[in-house]
């Protein structure tokens, strides 16, 4: 496997599993950019579908609304995270950049 296809591999595992992702891009891929910055969006991802989680039984029609929003960011940060490419995804980006491990 060449490296920037493991890059891109590590940085999309980490996205698609949120929590689980980050603790092994962290444990394995600690030194490398590419793959701790989708890291962090990742891990923002999970915090994100944890508020959403606690807010369902209070919000219950806007839960609906938050969960396809999730959905669509979850997507969003696996398709820029395949491109080989440091692109922020909206709104987790600009979170996950104030994170410093």
């Amino acid at each position: 496997m060449k490296r920037d296809d493991e890059k891109n591999l590590y940085a999309f595992l980490a996205t698609f599993f949120t929590i689980i992702g980050f603790i092994i891009a962290y444990i394995v891929k600690k030194d490398d950019p590419y793959v701790m910055f989708y890291a962090r969006q990742g891990l923002i991802l999970f915090i994100g579908q944890v508020i959403i989680v606690v807010v369902q039984p209070f919000l219950f029609y806007v839960y609906y609304v938050l969960i396809v929003l999730w959905i669509l960011l979850w997507i969003i940060t696996w398709i820029h995270a395949l491109s080989g490419k440091m692109v922020s995804t909206i709104v987790i980006g600009d979170l996950a950049k104030k994170i410093k491990l």
